[in-house]
């Protein structure tokens, strides 16, 4: 138990002490705008953004600390690759990517669908699949040969 003097006026800051914070909380303390940023530009122009939007989505940057860490354990976890291309993937669904979209393209390998879609593809450029081109109903929808 500790105690503090009461201040004269009335602040609207809570007033705390490091030394009387759990170890665990104390790390949140030492979090910035700037570090957080400095390493997702490390990582990838897609994982600044996505840095940067959580930074920016709540009133104040504090906010958006907590993502901000849980993104950096995403990179710990599966590696700064796969982090890039997952934050690419997010910011291709929203402008306003949340860390749960982030951890489920990560969880269900969606980060790795964009090479196995090029393998796909014929040597000529066109795609595989049952899709008929225009060449195909101007010969009257019908492969003659």
């Amino acid at each position: 138990m500790a105690s503090h003097p009461r201040p004269d006026k009335r602040l609207h800051d809570p007033i705390t002490v490091p030394d009387h914070m759990p170890e665990n909380h104390r790390k949140y303390l030492a979090y910035n705008d700037e570090d957080f940023l400095s390493w997702a530009a490390g990582i990838g122009v897609d994982t600044h953004a996505v840095v940067k939007s959580f930074l920016e989505s709540g009133k104040v940057s504090e906010q958006g600390y907590k993502s901000c860490a849980s993104l950096t354990k995403l990179a710990d976890k599966y590696g700064c690759e796969r982090v890039e291309r997952a934050c690419g993937r997010a910011l291709a669904y929203t402008s306003q990517p949340a860390i749960r979209i982030i951890s489920t393209i990560l969880k269900n390998g969606q980060d790795k669908l964009k090479k196995d879609t090029e393998k796909n593809k014929v040597s000529t450029g066109k795609s595989v699949g049952i899709t008929r081109g225009a060449d195909y109903y101007r010969r009257g929808g019908a492969d003659n040969g």
